[in-house]
């Protein structure tokens, strides 16, 4: 890979030479002669409308900061290029007038979600996805992760909610059933210690979610974020606080596999 180091500074003509020369594959220079081909522009927006092709999962709308004018915009650029749209933390006021205006939607108030359009994606899925919530305040975060998760093509997506660390006989119960997913996304608040106890027990990719879920020194979530990074059980994959669209997108990605 060393001939590549210099790729960014390549003119067009110097990669098409070392094409002819044997150099470099067609498909390397496509790759470094590749732009991003669309944006869909609107008075506060600027959609781009190519991510699903480099990324494979369009763009989604994140709700949260943005007035409800501003989420029917982005909305209707994505619908103007034939684009599902999916939007996450939608605020409880925009839920009317959103509903109102895209009367075909998909809404959850408890995942603060609408689809407008068909899932965003379709694809092969290797296996079946768990969404674990250690107890019943996690569960936004998880209706987000579960919403995302069924919105980006998943098809198996199972939900096993108040199985925290404090039952522990409740953990236990549910282990023997996520032997058998092909990703586990865990959510937990407090000190979080429901993905270091899955880790010692199942053998599938842990995506942990901490929670801001907690009494004081909780620290709004900070507490279950570094006990989930401080976990010594291997293979366990921390997320940002209350970040269940970001597990969402990485569990579909190890979900449908090589491309």
């Amino acid at each position: 890979m060393e001939k590549y180091e210099r790729k960014s500074s390549l003119t067009i003509r110097e990669t098409l030479e070392r094409v002819a020369q044997g150099e470099l594959s067609v498909d390397d220079a496509t790759a470094m002669l590749e732009i991003p081909r669309g944006f869909q522009i609107g008075e506060h927006t600027s959609m781009d409308t190519d991510r699903e092709r480099r990324l494979g999962i369009p763009e989604v709308i994140y709700g949260e900061g943005k007035s409800c004018e501003q989420v029917v915009e982005a909305v209707k650029s994505l619908r103007a290029v034939d684009q599902s749209a999916l939007v996450t933390r939608i605020r409880s006021d925009h839920f009317p007038q959103l509903m109102s205006t895209f009367p075909d939607g998909n809404f959850s108030r408890e995942a603060s979600c609408m689809l407008v359009g068909e899932p965003l994606v379709s694809f092969q899925n290797r296996g079946a996805i768990a969404v674990v919530s250690a107890g019943t305040s996690d569960l936004a975060v998880a209706a987000e992760i579960t919403f995302c998760l069924t919105a980006f093509g998943n098809q198996r997506v199972h939900e096993y909610r108040d199985v925290g660390v404090s039952g522990i006989h409740r953990t236990l119960h549910v282990a023997e059933n996520l032997r058998a997913m092909e990703v586990v996304i865990v959510v937990a608040g407090f000190e979080a210690a429901l993905p270091s106890v899955l880790g010692g027990l199942i053998d599938r990719p842990i995506l942990a979610v901490p929670t801001s879920i907690g009494y004081g020194t909780g620290f709004n979530g900070l507490s279950a974020v570094l006990g989930m990074l401080n976990t010594c059980a291997p293979g366990v994959a921390v997320f940002n606080i209350d970040n269940g669209f970001g597990a969402a997108f990485a569990a579909t990605l190890i979900n449908r596999g090589p491309r």
